[in-house]
């Protein structure tokens, strides 16, 4: 009987974080991301839910992601990829092979740690570290990770990728300064970027019909994905259907009428805060604890180990330090921290090709943790 209540409850709590992470500046530096998932953690865990609840959650969590994926495809303009210059482009090569370097060292050092699962852990990182929360969600997804795992990687990541944030706008710019060369203006952009926001743009009559219009398409996408599970094993469909849904949204990205649509990222985000309400709420603390540390230690070694390698690559090929340290940011952070760590670089210019690296990690995310992992899976 209270099942339609707490399935309001998952679907509305988000729109409630959005707003106010949007009114006030102290929650909007702390993240819709990270609000959502300490919501779902406490509601999980004082005794609130009622039983049998489980499978609603899975159902929910379950279906969130797939269809978030399309929505945050379509508003991205791949085509500016000629835009990008050389040194964002070989910048990008370098944090590619760093990820893809430290995630298998670090995979062989904690295979016997961690256990069977490693790879899915593996697969789970390069994704959040190639792209973000979305890539993290949708490979957790293709790789059936149970939530619990999924909640002990997202929170280790949190945690790391907080300390690593405060030191791109703190320290770092100082200390590789001394080791890369320095950022040379090309007056290549002109100002008029384009920031991502997950924040809603309007309500006009315009921008809710474009919003039914973008989730019919992310709905037949969905079903074209989810197709592979009437004839595929689920150990086969799942990622079969995850690839399936990232290649046909970025293919329809190509059409401007879908590029143009408004507030098509913005549903996706909110679908992903839909998610991440939903299986941090059915992580049990407990075990958390127990089996947090170990993971909070991995993702420790692997993002010191990525941050070294890309550090040394950049300095080897001669990356400015403004483009290695945007890189970084789009890559580990995502788009929307772009404009962050800009400000603090005081640098204007690299803020377009920080979003496209990042919206180019979104891309490549899930195919990379994908194929890593599976690779990865046979040392095990």
């Amino acid at each position: 009987m209270d099942f339609p209540v707490w399935t309001l409850f998952f679907l509305l709590a988000p729109a409630v974080i959005l707003t106010l992470t949007y009114k006030y500046n102290h929650l909007s530096k702390l993240g819709a991301i990270v609000i959502t998932y300490a919501l779902g953690l406490v509601i999980g865990n004082i005794g609130v839910l009622p039983e049998g609840i489980g499978p609603l959650q899975e159902q929910m969590a379950s279906f969130t992601v797939p269809l978030a994926l399309p929505l945050i495809f379509f508003s991205l303009n791949l085509t500016q990829w000629r835009s990008l210059a050389r040194r964002t482009v070989l910048s990008l090569i370098c944090v590619l092979v760093a990820v893809s370097i430290g995630t298998a060292v670090t995979f062989f050092i904690f295979m016997h740690i961690l256990g069977p699962d490693t790879w899915k852990v593996a697969g789970m990182l390069v994704g959040v570290y190639t792209g973000g929360t979305p890539n993290l969600a949708a490979i957790g997804t293709a790789l059936n990770v149970d939530s619990l795992t999924y909640v002990a990687v997202h929170g280790s990541d949190v945690v790391i990728s907080s300390f690593i944030l405060l030191l791109l706008i703190t320290l770092f710019p100082r200390l590789f300064r001394k080791i890369l060369p320095p950022f040379e203006s090309s007056n290549a952009h002109d100002g008029n970027y384009h920031t991502i926001t997950p924040y809603f743009t309007g309500y006009s009559k315009r921008e809710i019909l474009d919003i039914f219009k973008a989730l019919g398409l992310a709905l037949l996408i969905f079903a074209a994905g989810g197709s592979f599970t009437l004839f595929l094993p689920e150990t086969a469909a799942l990622p079969a259907a995850i690839l399936t849904i990232t290649t046909l949204g970025v293919a329809l990205s190509f059409i401007p009428a879908v590029r143009r649509m408004k507030n098509s990222f913005q549903l996706g985000y909110y679908l992903i805060l839909i998610f991440s309400l939903t299986v941090s709420s059915m992580a049990n603390v407990q075990n958390l604890v127990l089996t947090a540390p170990m993971i909070l230690l991995y993702v420790g070694v692997l993002l010191f180990l990525v941050s070294g390698i890309h550090l040394l690559l950049s300095a080897l090929f001669r990356i400015d330090v403004d483009t290695h340290i945007i890189t970084s940011t789009a890559f580990i952070f995502s788009p929307p921290f772009v404009p962050v760590v800009a400000a603090a670089l005081r640098n204007k210019e690299i803020i377009v090709s920080g979003i496209l690296t990042g919206v180019t990690g979104w891309v490549i995310g899930n195919y990379l943790g994908v194929a890593l992992a599976y690779a990865l899976k046979g040392f095990l």
